[in-house]
């Protein structure tokens, strides 16, 4: 509260609604902002984005965006790029570059949270 000079602060909470109002009155925090989970587009954009930074192009190996992006609902980015990260050393061991089926098997174990007990 007694700072000198201009701050900016930004937090995360996933149930604001457990933090105590003494934090949510305006003086502590001036905006509240709501932010949705991914669309399925925006889904399969952040798996082609993860993909690519791993030197994996879905295109040319056949990986099925859309089908991993439907698979995905109630997944944040977060919990996509992990879904990714954790089909590869299942590529590994299989003997085969990242395929689709390795994909959909690593973004179903275990659900994330919004899938695994919805509200």
């Amino acid at each position: 509260q007694e700072h000198r000079a201009p701050v900016f602060l930004v937090a995360t909470a996933n149930d604001i609604d457990a933090l105590p109002p003494e934090l949510l009155r305006k003086g502590r925090f001036d905006e509240i902002f709501f932010v949705d989970l991914p669309s399925e587009a925006v889904r399969r954009e952040v798996f082609e984005i993860h993909l690519r930074k791993r030197d994996r192009d879905a295109a040319k190996l056949g990986i099925d965006l859309d089908a991993a992006a439907r698979a995905s609902e109630g997944f944040s980015a977060a919990e996509i790029e992990q879904a990714g990260v954790g089909a590869l050393p299942n590529a590994y061991a299989a003997g085969c570059d990242l395929e689709t089926g390795l994909l959909i098997a690593a973004i179903a174990s275990p659900p994330p949270p919004s899938v695994a007990a919805p509200d």
